[in-house]
């Protein structure tokens, strides 16, 4: 029943996608590269991670030298998190990264962007500071996409290393553990995620949430609002 409705969560993504298959082709050649070497990311995920970064970027946006792309129709007990150089469009790390206890059990399902729901977000943020603190070395980013992920600061949504982000725990939890909304990772690789993320990255959290597929300004790039948006972010 729950591969069903997955899979029918995905069918509703993959057909709201349609739209930026017909809209300008200047990302093509990386979805294509990117997905030479990350073959098990879902193409429609890839295309609309590229798309939105590229409308970021055409409409005054800073480009970036990576992109992080996290797939939340799949569960937690399978790597989900794909970080991409964007310079040599190679493929530099595949992990296990948690959900928001309140999103779901090993299925994340629900998306938040309001203080204190212990949900993850969804959609297109930009990486910032690195920091040392309760979790040790982790990194702060910016929600780029208004009433979606744009309190992911002020909800202190950040990338850290996390004792429960452990895959031996699905063997008799059926999941890793979740968080309090932060995507959070292995403590063995947190501090390579942290450095290559950091310094105003791209990073996009996908599901096929049907309401922000159709109203995302960054998925449907609209471009007067896009740049408002971009230009709000970068202080003009």
């Amino acid at each position: 029943m729950m591969s069903s409705l997955r899979s029918l969560c995905i069918a509703a993504g993959m057909l709201l996608s349609s739209p930026l298959m017909a809209a300008s082709a200047d990302y093509q050649p990386v979805v294509a590269s990117l997905s030479r070497v990350a073959p098990t990311l879902n193409v429609q995920v890839l295309t609309h991670a590229v798309a939105a970064m590229q409308c970021a970027v055409n409409n005054g946006a800073t480009p970036a030298q990576r992109l992080a792309v996290i797939d939340f129709s799949l569960p937690s007990s399978e790597r989900r998190l794909w970080i991409f150089d964007l310079q040599q469009r190679r493929l530099l790390l595949k992990e296990f990264v948690a959900h928001g206890m309140n999103s779901g059990e090993n299925l994340a399902t629900r998306f938040s962007n309001v203080l204190g729901s212990h949900q993850s977000s969804i959609g297109l943020f930009r990486t910032a500071e690195s920091y040392s603190g309760k979790h040790g070395y982790s990194l702060r980013m910016d929600g780029l996409e208004p009433g979606v992920n744009d309190l992911a600061r002020e909800r202190a949504i950040v990338i850290h290393p996390a004792d429960y982000v452990n895959p031996d725990w699905i063997a008799t939890q059926g999941r890793i553990g979740r968080s309090q909304g932060c995507p959070a990772v292995r403590p063995e690789v947190a501090r390579m995620v942290v450095d290559s993320l950091k310094g105003g990255q791209f990073m996009f959290s996908w599901y096929p949430d049907q309401q922000w597929l159709q109203s995302s300004a960054y998925l449907n790039c609209e471009p007067n609002l896009v740049a408002t948006l971009v230009a709000a972010k970068s202080g003009g």
